[in-house]
């Protein structure tokens, strides 16, 4: 098979792997001989990380060939789909190659399970291994881990990677048994906190070699089971608090040809996945736990964001008075973010803040309005119904424009 062959049905099958975003890679530079692959250079990335950069990343599997018979996943031992296989060898020339385009700047690489587990992992830390020692490749590079390989293994990949992902797959291990029985959920823990003692012993001896210095992520599929919001996000909350993911992704079940019986034919509304992000950002930045967001068993509210609904849930803390509220609460005002929250705490030092500073602070003033006080504002009574603020800010559908001959 052609090399270009192998790119298309490759590239294809990684684009059901939602978690390779690259925030957290630090900076290098490409100056000089030796250096290839600058994660910060001009012209060479097409997507901004949230720390401000721009970062590119060939995405691609090794193999999609693949052992496990998970019946979520399109590249299940028992699909019929199209089969390819990169060596090394191959990876590496394709990421230089992108990368001399400009069109890359960075790897993010995962893979099917060939042989076994310590075998492909191996294959993957070779890949990473060649660019980084053969070819001085600086660039940015994430590698998928594979749960049941050696610690040792996995160790390594550190070594080379700035970022190591272990997909748990589904929030619950009654569903990871039942879609997945041949993965094992305390393999994928243990892989987990592999990494995070690796993180941990570069912290605390500053001496010690490089490890993955952008952290580890996770994904869970949502919809392929009937696990509600609630459980996801308390599952995400558990993840954060003992592995210190620096992300966990959310990725909706998209059915695949020949789906078998288990898994449902339609996927979830994507508007759900959306909310689950909203609600992830809510327990990462603003210091919200999952029993604030859903009291019990339940889903999210599909047509308002979950700050707001919480804020809806809650109308005995509001409205605030912005001249004397704690900052941590002036953050959780629907239409009020975190940096605002700065600049609000840091005006009132200087003076009481008025109606007119929050216009020019850009806030979204149709949700902050009922949920606040000023100096020269306070909502009325009228205004603060729950029910009336939920039917007046609730997200509206898009109108969609008819064809020319509807």
């Amino acid at each position: 098979m052609q090399l270009i062959d192998k790119l298309s049905i490759l590239a294809d099958a990684a684009k059901y792997d939602a978690s390779c975003a690259s925030s957290g890679a630090p900076k290098r530079s490409s100056r000089g001989k030796d250096g290839l692959g600058s994660t910060n250079g001009m012209g060479i990335c097409h997507s901004y990380t949230p720390d401000g950069r721009c970062v590119s990343l060939l995405k691609i599997l090794l193999t999609n060939f693949c052992l496990y018979d998970c019946q979520y996943c399109i590249n299940r031992r028992s699909s019929d789909v199209p089969r390819a296989r990169f060596n090394p060898e191959e990876v590496v020339t394709l990421t230089l190659d992108f990368y001399r385009r400009n069109c890359v700047s960075g790897l993010f690489l995962s893979s099917g399970i060939i042989r076994s587990a310590d075998y492909t992992m191996e294959q993957l830390v070779e890949v990473a291994r060649l660019l980084r020692e053969e070819h001085q490749f600086r660039g940015y590079i994430h590698l998928k881990t594979i749960p049941d390989a050696d610690p040792a293994l996995i160790a390594l990949a550190g070594r080379y990677a700035d970022r190591l992902s272990v997909n748990i797959e589904l929030p619950t291990d009654q569903s990871l048994q039942t879609l997945a029985p041949e993965k094992n959920i305390g393999s994928i823990r243990q892989a987990m906190h592999t990494i995070h003692t690796g993180e941990q012993n570069v912290r605390d001896e500053p001496r010690a070699p490089r490890f993955a210095p952008a952290g580890q992520s996770t994904q869970m599929i949502i919809g392929a089971d009937a696990t509600d919001d609630s459980t996801i996000l308390h599952s995400a909350q558990t993840l954060y608090s003992h592995f210190k993911l620096r992300r966990v992704y959310y990725s909706a079940f998209s059915p695949i040809p020949n789906s078998p019986g288990s898994v449902p034919l339609a996927a979830p509304p994507l508007l759900r996945e959306h909310r689950l992000y909203q609600a992830d950002f809510l327990l990462r930045g603003y210091g919200f736990q999952a029993d604030e967001l859903l009291k019990g068993p339940g889903d999210l509210a599909l047509d308002i964001d979950p700050k707001l609904a919480w804020a809806l849930n809650n109308r005995d803390l509001f409205p605030l008075d912005l001249n004397r509220a704690d900052p941590s609460l002036i953050a959780r005002i629907p239409g009020i973010g975190l940096r605002t929250t700065q600049r609000l705490v840091e005006l009132r030092r200087q003076r009481r803040i008025r109606y007119e500073d929050l216009t020019r602070m850009r806030c979204l003033l149709d949700k902050a309005r009922p949920f606040i006080i000023t100096s020269d504002y306070k909502p009325s009574q009228a205004q603060c119904s729950s029910e009336y603020l939920h039917q007046q800010l609730r997200d509206r559908p898009q109108p969609q424009q008819l064809g020319l001959w509807a």
